[in-house]
């Protein structure tokens, strides 16, 4: 017997739908380790002295590992589990704010679009994306599309 999907199917996604996520608190360790993944040393990411002298007065974690941890959280919602067909697109993305070690992320998702696109077997939802900080300033935003299986015919 197979496991029961946690995601919602194509057919419960409904555009105004808003789904929040808990927290992460970015560390010491993401950074390091998003550094020597993507080979992206900027000094502003790793270097404490040279980042003291910028605008921000210390290191800012990478504006990508935001957003792969933005990724990881709508995962965690459950809602995308077992029914993603494919992520499609990042339509668009902004980043606003600094995010800093010690920093605790969430993220609010906004269903903005629903398309059924049967030769899938299932449609795709665009989705809107607020990553914010513990003093619920908003450090990036966008807007990515996510193509869903629709619920099978036996469910």
């Amino acid at each position: 017997m197979l496991p029961k999907n946690r995601g919602l199917y194509f057919e419960e996604f409904e555009v105004g739908q808003k789904i929040i996520t808990t927290g992460r608190t970015i560390t010491e360790s993401d950074v390091v380790t998003f550094a020597g993944l993507s080979g992206d040393y900027n000094q502003i990411h790793t270097d404490a002295e040279f980042s003291a002298g910028t605008p921000f007065g210390r290191r800012v974690a990478h504006g990508l590992l935001g957003l792969s941890i933005a990724s990881g959280l709508a995962m965690r919602t459950g809602v995308l589990e077992g029914t993603v067909i494919a992520f499609r697109e990042i339509n668009t993305w902004k980043f606003s704010n600094p995010t800093f070690i010690g920093d605790t992320i969430h993220v609010e998702l906004l269903v903005l679009e629903t398309k059924a696109l049967p030769r899938l077997g299932g449609g795709s939802v665009v989705i809107e994306l607020s990553v914010k900080n513990q003093r619920d300033e908003t450090t990036m935003k966008g807007t990515w599309t996510v193509l869903i299986n629709s619920r099978p015919a036996s469910a």
